[in-house]
């Protein structure tokens, strides 16, 4: 498996988003001893936020599901932006929090969660497995149905 990012994000038929700029008083990372910490990120296609909705009443399990992986691709963007195109650098994805958009009744959170973590373990492999959390909210920034952070560990 190569260590070029944009490579196994090529070989998926996916590209990274540009890694956006913190819309407030916030960065979009912080690294501390050897862990990358990524504030949450939502799902964007053309610059755009993309799966605005709440997963369970204006938008599928399935849809809830693409727009984690769209923000999944937006945490790899962020950390590309501390490692370059060099993944040698990642030991691993420590942990991945899901936040989905939905109503009080759905239940299934994890099954739209997975949509980041299969593909952090799609790009990454055996480093791209992590422990998560994934929570069911009432509302996201732009409207979106999903939002995800994440912490990674560096090699020092």
């Amino acid at each position: 498996m190569t260590d070029s990012l944009r490579e196994r994000i090529a070989k998926l038929d996916l590209q990274l988003p540009p890694a956006d700029s913190p819309a407030g008083n916030y960065v979009s990372t912080a690294l501390s001893q050897n862990l990358l910490y990524v504030s949450g990120q939502i799902p964007m296609q053309a610059g755009q936020p993309a799966y605005v909705g709440r997963v369970g009443e204006t938008l599928s399990e399935e849809q809830g599901a693409a727009a984690a992986q769209l923000a999944a691709l937006g945490l790899l963007a962020q950390l590309q932006t501390v490692i370059g195109d060099d993944l040698s650098k990642l030991v691993r994805v420590v942990r991945l929090g899901v936040f989905v958009a939905c109503p009080t009744d759905f239940t299934r959170q994890g099954a739209v969660a997975n949509g980041a973590s299969n593909l952090l373990v799609s790009v990454l492999g055996e480093a791209g497995r992590h422990v998560r959390t994934s929570v069911g909210v009432s509302s996201l920034p732009a409207g979106v149905a999903v939002e995800a952070d994440a912490i990674f560990e560096l090699r020092p």
